[in-house]
């Protein structure tokens, strides 16, 4: 199972992490991959100048993400995963 973690702290969450999620959530619908990939909100990951701040599973890396860019992190990190 791959684990999408979102920060929805309070820096992420002015830059639009709500919407991220969404988007993450409807691309796992869409790819029908739901027993696959789950997402997660989470609180600070610590990148808080970089936000939205997103983390796949336990790896050590802190991707920065915003609405324009989720489907292609999608298609290049996540399903690549599955």
């Amino acid at each position: 199972m791959t684990t999408i973690q979102v920060c929805v702290g309070s820096a992420c969450h002015l830059k639009g992490s709500y919407n991220i999620f969404n988007a993450f959530q409807a691309l796992i619908t869409e790819h029908e991959i739901g027993d696959k990939v789950t997402i997660k909100a989470t609180f600070c990951l610590d990148h808080c100048s970089e936000a939205v701040s997103v983390k796949v599973d336990d790896d050590e890396e802190i991707y920065s993400l915003s609405v324009k860019t989720v489907d292609d992190f999608f298609n290049k990190t996540i399903l690549p995963r599955v």
